[in-house]
């Protein structure tokens, strides 16, 4: 079974670039995040031509994630994160699917990003972080394969960037964000790209600005945390890389786990 994260920063305008992957790539559940869409905006007749069948939870111009199966869902989709009423931000979409004889569960997350630090929107971030540590906790008592995917906007350790100096004032690498994602994975989580290598030079984002691409300067923020039902199963990770290269790509590119499941 493989399972994709991919920040597509608008679904719309990559929507050549997200079907090509389909078609490439063939994740069997595909998670997105900052579509830019609302709900029936999102190209779901494109989606389900491919074989897909899409939870969306969107929002017009900002944010929105979705999950892509190609079986379908087991149940109805949760849309937003627990633990937050007045929160209308749409960042978290999670769903049920068939995975070999038994199931998965997967979540779409698009984590805020909370620049500039000192201010509300970096408070945000870390409360957000917090209902999402309390979800977790709660999703692992199920006991079952669990993948928690997407654009975390954390830099977890020097190593997953190119010049870990270029964010030391940014809300990605402060050490509040990097401690609270040291919570969630001491629940019991595996960063299955850490889990399959230690190597640096691994990245999944690289700014528009300044040539970030063209010299390699990533960082690494868009990650798959792995239950030890799914980590058990875990079988290696790819960055498709590749995809930054493309004529107007997002400056996110894909990362797939391959589980046996």
């Amino acid at each position: 079974m493989r399972v994709t994260t991919w920040n597509v920063n608008s679904v719309r305008q990559r929507l050549e670039h997200l079907v090509g992957f389909l078609r490439e790539a063939k994740p069997d559940v595909l998670c997105l995040q900052e579509l830019k869409c609302m709900d029936e905006a999102f190209p779901r007749a494109e989606v389900e031509a491919e074989g897909y069948t899409a939870a969306v939870h969107g929002q017009k111009g900002f944010n929105g994630v979705a999950i892509l199966s190609r079986a379908s869902f087991q149940e109805e989709a949760v849309s937003g994160l627990p633990g937050g009423v007045e929160d209308l931000q749409a960042r978290y979409v999670e769903g049920v699917v068939p995975a070999g004889k038994g199931i998965a569960r997967v979540a779409s997350i698009y984590l805020p990003n909370g620049n500039p630090i000192g201010t509300e929107k970096f408070a945000y971030k870390l409360a957000w972080m917090d209902r999402l540590i309390a979800h977790a906790r709660g999703l692992l008592a199920y006991e079952e394969p669990l993948i928690l995917a997407g654009d975390y906007n954390v830099i977890p350790e020097p190593r997953d960037a190119k010049d870990p100096k270029a964010w030391v004032d940014d809300a990605l690498f402060q050490p509040e964000s990097r401690q609270k994602f040291r919570e969630l994975l001491a629940l019991g989580f595996t960063d299955a790209l850490r889990a399959t290598s230690d190597a640096g030079d691994l990245y999944t984002f690289w700014d528009y600005q300044a040539g970030a691409w063209q010299r390699n300067h990533g960082i690494r923020i868009d990650h798959l945390l792995l239950s030890p039902q799914a980590a058990d199963r875990l079988r290696g990770v790819v960055i498709h890389k590749e995809m930054r290269a493309l004529e107007k790509p997002s400056d996110h590119v894909p990362v797939s786990v391959d589980l046996d499941l």
